[in-house]
């Protein structure tokens, strides 16, 4: 039964994210860009301000600050896309599909300032007065009961786009391969996993913001000294990789099959893991910050694809590519990457660094996914029964850490290509409500 599901999603995942999505995606970005006239780029030290606090203001409607939405937000794709994911973008599209992971990144930062701006105008509340976002609220009230089969849609997807097959897994393969424990050792490693994630998960949206404001700072300033470090020893090979990027963007000798175009879908279906602009994830945790703007929110969200696609991505991508190993090994994923770190640190360090950085990635994506889910599974039924997908999730995280790394990323990747179906219509239908909102808004700044 289960070979049958694998064989599916295997067929399925290649399928959806065909050119039509991949349009869809791009196309979309493209719109958002031009249609703002590339305004909210110009109002980036604004964001940051506001990132900073400068804004903030304790008596606004919501549960997080402008700080701690984005933290949880890019606690979920600053994670194992940013370690793992970009290895396999390596290893099945070459390094031309870096290139097109940046020019997904640039678009999606768009796209995120007008689905996040959008959750926070069309968001709802609980029964306990708790707002509640996302893209099926943004349906549901932007555009009215006649589009709730859309809204239905995206949250079906979301329970299973949301499920921690992806990084659990890959925390899982990370501790076999250091540890030399066995393939027989990872159902007990998925069980602690999941014990240590449910103390977090089961304290709900504000404890999960609260630990990610937390962890999300210390990993990223931690990981960039790591990776730095080792480009600094590699520095003489540096700006080969950099030629090797642009060079094998137009040609995809280096992807499989030596096709151009099997190398573009790569780089934009592992951004979109990356960073999720447009899969409508980051607005479930954007809408419920604490503010009356939605356009101050949607010019925090859009710094999230410049941090973790361009400047994390980018970081990681080097150091694989500067090391040379994707070259000659059999490695993927977060295998790949540990044999990159290995190859130039000090012996042993590699091992410890990479452990370290993947135990507080994937905990810091596994506590947003999970937020994700309840909200979903919320939608589907009533606000107050949305926490009982929190034991589903814990459940899987067991199943993910056993199942095979092609399984667990076909399968989050079907789901999120079905996301972002509903996620970038409904954002191109109310991009001019949104123009509105930002034309006055830019004025008052």
């Amino acid at each position: 039964m289960f070979e049958k599901i694998e064989g599916f999603i295997a067929f399925f995942s290649p399928w959806i994210w065909d050119w039509p999505l991949l349009i869809l995606l791009i196309g979309g970005g493209l719109f958002f860009l031009i249609y703002s006239r590339f305004t909210p780029f110009f109002y980036f030290r604004h964001a940051i301000q506001v990132l900073g606090g400068k804004y903030d203001n304790e008596e606004a409607p919501g549960q997080l600050s402008h700080f701690q939405a984005l933290s949880s937000a890019i606690a979920a794709t600053v994670g194992m896309g940013n370690i793992s994911g970009v290895a396999i973008a390596i290893v099945t599209g070459g390094p031309g599909a870096i290139f097109w992971m940046w020019i997904s990144a640039l678009i999606g930062m768009a796209t995120k300032f007008y689905t996040c701006s959008l959750s926070v105008m069309y968001r709802s509340k609980d029964e306990d007065g708790k707002l509640l976002s996302g893209p099926m609220y943004v349906i549901m009230n932007g555009l009215g009961e006649k589009w709730k089969p859309l809204a239905v849609f995206f949250a079906l997807a979301g329970l299973v786009g949301t499920l921690p097959a992806f990084t659990a897994n890959q925390l899982t393969q990370t501790l076999v391969d250091v540890m030399n424990w066995g393939d027989g050792s990872k159902l007990y490693i998925g069980l602690v996993l999941a014990v240590i994630a449910s103390m977090v998960i089961l304290g709900g949206i504000k404890r999960i913001g609260l630990v990610a404001s937390k962890l999300v700072p210390s990993m990223v300033i931690l990981y960039f000294i790591t990776v730095f470090t080792i480009l600094i020893i590699q520095i003489d090979v540096v700006p080969q990789m950099f030629m090797l990027i642009f060079s094998d963007a137009f040609s995809g000798e280096a992807a499989e099959g030596g096709a151009l175009g099997y190398l573009v879908k790569t780089g934009i279906k592992r951004a979109a893991f990356s960073n999720e602009a447009g899969i409508g994830t980051a607005p479930m945790m954007h809408g419920t910050a604490k503010t009356n703007e939605p356009i101050r929110e949607g010019l925090v969200a859009m710094i999230g694809p410049a941090i973790d696609t361009l400047l994390v991505c980018t970081l990681t991508a080097l150091a694989i590519l500067s090391t040379g190993v994707w070259q000659y090994t059999d490695g993927n994923g977060i295998s790949l990457t540990l044999e990159a770190f290995n190859s130039v640190l000090p012996y042993g360090l590699g091992d410890i660094v990479v452990v370290i950085m993947v135990l507080v990635f994937a905990f810091s994506t596994l506590f947003s996914h999970s937020y994700y889910g309840t909200v979903c599974l919320g939608f589907l039924t009533k606000p107050k029964y949305g926490k009982y997908y929190n034991y589903v999730y814990i459940i899987f995280i067991v199943i993910a850490a056993v199942v095979k790394i092609d399984f667990a990323i076909n399968l989050i990747d079907s789901a999120f290509a079905l996301m972002a179906i509903p996620t970038v219509v409904s954002g191109l239908i109310l991009a001019p409500k949104v123009n509105a909102f930002a034309k006055e808004y830019f004025k008052k700044v």
